[in-house]
This record gives structure tokens, sequence and C-alpha cells, in this order.
């Protein structure tokens, strides 16, 4: 199966950036989407923003709108969450995810997950 690593993740001032990494352990991410999703206690999972590999289309979402890139490195088999601006609540746990073919909104249409990475965001 697929195996996902996550780096990244720590703490924050409000207004600084952090940037989540999340690399395919023995298995390129050809052919498969990526998601990140973040999910604060008691909370649903929310999806904040997703690449189609092969052709790097992006999506996002209004809440982190001008403020959270996705992007990836072929090269390395790397997705990337370019986290800018950041505010308090932006704080919860930040996971990637992969499915085959495109990217959806729902956490329950990804099969493979990372361990998750801490993003907590200071005032």
């Amino acid at each position: 199966q697929v195996q996902l690593v996550q780096s990244g993740g720590g703490l924050v001032q409000a207004g600084g950036s952090l940037r989540l990494s999340c690399a395919a352990s023995r298995h390129t991410f050809t052919n498969y989407a990526i998601g990140w999703f973040r999910q604060a206690p008691g909370k649903e999972r929310e999806f904040v923003g997703g690449i189609t590999y092969s052709g790097g289309i992006t999506y996002d979402v209004d809440s982190v709108k001008g403020r959270f890139t996705v992007s990836r490195d072929i090269a390395s088999n790397t997705v990337y969450l370019q986290m800018n601006r950041l505010k308090p609540e932006d704080t919860a746990i930040y996971y990637c995810a992969a499915r085959s073919p495109l990217v959806v909104t729902r956490a329950e249409g990804y099969p493979y997950w990372g361990q998750g990475t801490q993003v907590t965001v200071s005032s």
C-alpha cells in the first residue's frame, strides 16, 4: 500500500508561515491525488487543499484561500502545503491523504493517510 510520511509541523506566531511536507515511501504519487486535511478536537476533518499529482491541478477552499498553497515536486515525490499569514484558528492536526485518481473534499474518500502533524498558532 501507499505509505505517507509527514513533516514540517510546529509552533508559530500568528502571521507567520509553515510548510508541511508529505512524501511517499516506496511508492510514487503518479496516478494519485493528494488532499490536505486538518482536524481540531471534537471537529470533523476539514479539507484545506489538494492536488492532482500528474496534472498539477490544485483545489482550495474559502476558509484558507489566499493563504494556503499546495504544490508538488516530482523529483522528490513530495507534496507540500505552504501556509502563510497563519491565524490561531488554523491550530489543528494536519494530515495528508492519497487516493486515485482525482481530488475529492470528503475525508472518507481517501484510503491512505499520513500520520498527522500538529500545527499550533499562538496569539
